[in-house]
């Protein structure tokens, strides 16, 4: 089955690659890539396939013998043997961690197996993750477990189907392999089961990968491997605008500066709109630092991401970003800094002046236009563009922030909202929107004080006699947020269901009394209201997903999976492929199944009822409990 792909190994033949056959971690100087070899697996098996990332490779649903395909995927896929060919490589690059400047990283646990060319005559490059030691492993063992590959092999695909771009993956592999993890660093390791996934891209060059020849930073000391190997730059930035960017290579070919600076604006663009679009469906990315930045503007490496449930403007999906740097509404601002530090990254061949320039003229206003015109589709407004929509997008999600609304179903709901007076109707349809606001219980687990009352205090005491250490083990903003916290837990206490659900309608009727006379305002400019409200609704059904990949319903699969039994995580990829549509046949094949694979024992029936919530609904109280660091 996996004889028909055809490699052309193009970055390899175009980059300087490591002489060294050395394993083992090592820094890698003047050079693009080492050559590894992945380490096999017990016993490797196939959790799941995407034939709609693997047809990109001319790989066809395998009509004959599906079970030998499974198997031979399991035997490719996992690494434990390597494809004619293959030419197992691991990337070199570099990145700022969190703000600081981290020196040499690397795959670490990723291996470039090649360059497919796809039956259209695109070039794909193929990777394993998990697949085992590489130089740039540093004290890790190059192995990802079922947990997280689950994870990353879902919302790749889940962001595909959502029309977001974003790295693919075509299989996910577990084995009888394991490794010890301390999943929340808290002195509770476990054995977990060693997992590889097939991750599909155009290329897996980023923003990192020109921090390489960075000379030692002012506040780390670290420095890139490839410090003054200018020539190595210019051959990557002949390589990628040539390869990735060819209409800018072709209109420039005489002019590398106005080249560079074209293909700069160019990737400053394309993250301005792709931030936007990740905002525009509550996606939170997590660790969005500069070597997570695809060099094309693609969403890339998924570890601790999570799509907001309750609207948070300051939600962070991260359990270890303890500052709050990649919180969603910090997104958009980071990916520009981070886009100056690819600036910085490109000097001599762009002067900052030119690129500086670029990054304020650009990157605002395309993430503004993207993000309204998105925003717009989202509410149906889909004849006219007035000035005062921004105001409306921005009072809605303060209304949303305000009421605990669910940002997926909120939005879903809306197409549903009638222009019409009728005073039953706009009852009936408050009535299911304030359903899918945060309860009393909803709101008292979310603002459950975090700290102990005596850490508080002494947290507070030392802010005032000590700035300096304080700043060592605490920021202000932190300890506000708790201050809040508490503050907002208290009033809790003295709210009822009743008060509340009354104070949230008032919320809405304020805010779709003014969504009522923009859309009047739509009507008014076409002929024909009947076409346009078909229109409105299709527009708005398109834009709006009924199913994300929420965190509960990523764990449910999850701990499947880790008792032996893939089919739930089968079930959620075919959902996800269907984003915006009715499908809840998904989960009535599925009620039917445990049904008849129900077990006698009262904690197992426990965890059935748990996964029995239809895929659309908003998260249940047990999902608070989940963090993903």
């Amino acid at each position: 089955w996996l004889g028909a792909l055809r490699f052309d190994n193009l970055a390899l033949r175009s980059l300087p690659v490591d002489a060294s056959e050395e394993v083992g971690p090592r820094a890698v100087p003047g050079a693009c890539f080492a050559r590894v070899r992945p380490s096999p697996l017990h016993n490797p098996r196939l959790v799941a396939m995407s034939l709609p990332a693997l047809a990109l490779l001319g790989l066809e649903a395998p009509a004959a013998d599906p079970e030998a395909a499974e198997a031979e995927a399991a035997l490719y896929f996992s690494g434990n043997r390597v494809l004619a060919g293959a030419e197992p490589a691991a990337h070199c690059y570099c990145g700022h961690q969190f703000g600081s400047f981290a020196g040499q990283l690397g795959d670490g646990a990723a291996m470039y197996l090649g360059e497919v060319l796809g039956p259209r005559g695109e070039r794909w490059e193929i990777q394993l993750k998990g697949a085992g030691i590489t130089p740039f492993s540093r004290q890790a063992d190059g192995r990802k477990v079922l947990r997280s590959s689950i994870r990353e092999f879902l919302c790749s695909e889940a962001m595909f189907h959502l029309g977001i771009p974003t790295t693919r993956a075509g299989t996910c592999v577990t084995s009888d392999s394991k490794v010890i993890r301390d999943i929340f660093y808290d002195g509770n390791p476990k054995n977990e089961r060693c997992t590889v996934v097939l991750r599909i891209a155009s290329t897996f060059l980023r923003f990192g990968s020109f921090e390489i020849f960075k000379p030692p930073d002012e506040y780390t000391g670290r420095k890139g491997p490839s410090v003054n190997r200018n020539d190595i730059r210019i051959q990557m930035l002949d390589y990628v605008i040539s390869t990735f960017y060819p209409e800018i290579q072709e209109a420039y070919s005489d002019n590398s500066i106005q080249r560079n600076a074209a293909f700069f604006k160019e990737i400053t663009k394309r993250t301005a709109r792709l931030v936007a679009e990740w905002q525009c469906v509550g996606f939170c990315h997590g660790v969005l630092n500069t070597d997570n930045m695809s060099i094309v503007g693609l969403t890339i490496d998924y570890g601790p991401f999570g799509f907001m449930d309750r609207y948070d403007p300051e939600h962070i999906c991260n359990g270890s970003d303890n500052t709050g740097r990649y919180a969603y509404n910090k997104q958009p601002e980071v990916c520009k800094w981070n886009l100056g530090k690819l600036a910085e990254a490109l000097v001599p061949e762009l002067p900052l002046e030119i690129s500086e320039l670029i990054l304020e003229e650009e990157y605002d206003a395309e993430f503004e236009k993207h993000y309204l015109q998105k925003m717009r589709k989202k509410l149906g407004l889909i004849q006219l563009e007035l000035e005062e929509d921004s105001k409306l997008v921005s009072e809605l999600l303060e209304t949303m922030h305000l009421t605990g609304g669910d940002f997926t179903n909120i939005f879903y709901l809306l197409s549903s909202f009638s222009v019409d007076t009728d005073t039953s109707k706009f009852e009936d349809f408050l009535e299911e929107l304030t359903s899918q606001c945060a309860s009393v219980e909803e709101l008292k687990v979310a603002f459950k004080p975090q700290m102990d009352p005596r850490q508080l205090s002494m947290m507070l005491m030392l802010a005032q006699s000590n700035p300096q250490l304080f700043a060592l083990i605490g920021t202000k903003a932190n300890i506000n947020k708790e201050l809040e916290r508490i503050e907002q837990f208290s009033k809790l206490q003295q709210l009822t269901a009743t008060d509340l659900l009354g104070r949230n309608k008032k919320h809405w009727k304020e805010w779709l009394e003014k969504y009522r006379v923009r859309l009047q305002k739509e009507i008014e400019s076409v002929g024909d209201a009947d076409t346009w409200n078909i229109d409105h609704v299709k527009v708005m059904n398109s834009n709006n997903p009924k199913y994300i990949l929420r965190n509960y319903i990523a764990q449910n699969a999850i701990e499947a999976a880790e008792n032996g039994d893939f089919s739930e995580v089968r079930n959620v990829l075919k959902l996800l492929e269907h984003p915006f549509q009715e499908a809840e046949r998904f989960r009535e094949v599925k009620e039917d199944a445990e049904e008849e694979g129900a077990t006698a024992t009262a904690a197992a029936c426990a965890e059935e009822t748990r996964t029995r919530l239809p895929y659309c609904s908003k998260p249940p109280l047990w999902a608070s409990e989940l963090c993903v660091t």
